[in-house]
């Protein structure tokens, strides 16, 4: 396909043919299938529990982007799963019986709740990174800037004081980075920590089998609720936003305690949080960075669908006025964000159908040739950012607690 089919915004280039796997999705899928032997810290890592080929139809689009990508700079491109016959089962790289690396809930696939495979995948993320090292990105995540540039500059940078990567909500002053997009190379000691703290929280109770409640577990103590003023719909009844509030707490909740590592100074470790995050931390803007298409709408999924799903202009035509709210919203999105996060699971209750979920439900509506969404999927391929994205300037700030990681004080 041509990759200047559509208009290139300022701030874009079209990626050389050379650097991009331009074969046939058939062969695509086989090398996601059967990915080559990890031998360095380039790798991107996804999850999905039944395997890449029961992924709906938009996210395996989003996945072989990445692969097509960014497999030719030396990225190799894993959906792990939790298939017993499958050669990409977490068991194959991961020791599921060790519990210094998942809970039991995990290791005798007991986990429940409303949203058991979203908790099933955090509980992979962490280890994967710290064993292995590279990027771990949720399947509904399109990649719009320049990974392998940002990683060469930062974290893949031995001269670099970046050691990890992602998308901070909270501004500069805000700790608060997002588990659906992390970079870092192996044994990172903040991921480290993060993933120690949230064994014990599942290990609570005598073992939990899901995050419910778990946001209040007295060792989140001080960290506080995200998105605290918004209501959900569950069962034909309105949920109020301190109860909303908590509930997706619980569903971010390794989020949380990302977030408590980020403020903790343990002196009995060695660990200063504040310091680690002013010095370390590569922490990128999340709403124009990862959720713009979700900001500029308003969350309205059903208007965001919408003006995707409109053809651009025949040539001679004029733009409506929907055209050109669509056009903006794709140019902004590629000039102003390293990704597009698409959102599904709890935020449908909160905000309704979200644009994630109504290309689920409308299969191929997201790959339609001369559409807006079309153009943004187009994009995600063959083209690239001329710059990288700029990081939060991190300050050492009061810590959320002083004491050690594990223990109330």
């Amino acid at each position: 396909m041509d990759p200047q089919i559509y208009p290139i915004p300022a701030g874009l280039h079209v990626i050389p043919n050379d650097l991009l796997d331009l074969r046939p999705d058939s062969k695509v899928d086989q090398d996601l299938l059967h990915p080559k032997p990890i031998f360095d810290e380039k790798n991107i890592w996804f999850f999905w529990h039944t395997g890449y080929t029961q992924l709906h139809p938009y996210s395996q689009r989003n996945v072989r982007a990445w692969h097509r990508r960014f497999s030719k700079q030396g990225w190799t491109i894993r959906v792990l799963d939790r298939i017993p016959s499958s050669p990409l089962n977490v068991a194959n790289f991961l020791d599921i019986s060790d519990p210094d690396t998942f809970p039991q809930a995990f290791v005798d696939g007991t986990i429940g709740g409303s949203y058991a495979p979203q908790h099933t995948s955090d509980l992979v993320r962490f280890p994967l990174l710290l064993k292995y090292g590279g990027v771990y990105a949720d399947v509904g995540l399109m990649q719009i800037g320049d990974l392998d540039r940002l990683w060469r500059e930062t974290v893949g940078d031995p001269s670099s004081r970046f050691e990890i990567l992602g998308y901070n909500v909270g501004g500069v002053e805000g700790r608060n980075l997002m588990n659906y997009y992390l970079a870092s190379g192996r044994a990172n000691p903040l991921l480290a920590r993060s993933h120690k703290l949230f064994l014990k929280l599942w290990a609570a109770d005598g073992g939990k089998t899901s995050t419910d409640g778990m946001h209040s577990n007295p060792l989140l103590k001080g960290v506080p609720l995200i998105w605290d003023k918004y209501t959900m719909e569950e069962d034909g009844r309105t949920i109020g936003p301190e109860e909303a509030s908590r509930r997706l707490a619980d569903y971010v909740v390794q989020a949380q305690a990302i977030s408590l590592v980020m403020g903790l100074v343990d002196e009995e470790d060695g660990w200063d949080g504040p310091k680690y995050v002013a010095e370390h931390v590569y922490g990128m803007e999340h709403l124009a960075g990862s959720q713009h298409i979700d900001d500029i709408t308003g969350w309205n999924g059903r208007k965001a669908f919408d003006l995707m799903s409109l053809s651009l202009p025949k040539p001679g035509e004029a733009e409506s006025v929907d055209q050109k709210q669509a056009r903006e919203i794709v140019e902004s999105c590629l000039q102003k964000s390293f990704g597009c996060k698409l959102s599904h699971g709890i935020i449908v209750k909160m905000f309704g159908e979200t644009l994630g979920s109504l290309w689920r439900k409308h299969v191929g509506s997201d790959d339609v040739p001369g559409t807006y969404a079309h153009w943004l999927r187009h994009a995600t391929m063959y083209w690239n950012q001329d710059a990288i994205p700029p990081t939060f300037d991190f300050k050492v700030i009061e810590p959320i607690k002083r004491g050690p990681l594990l223990r109330e004080e």
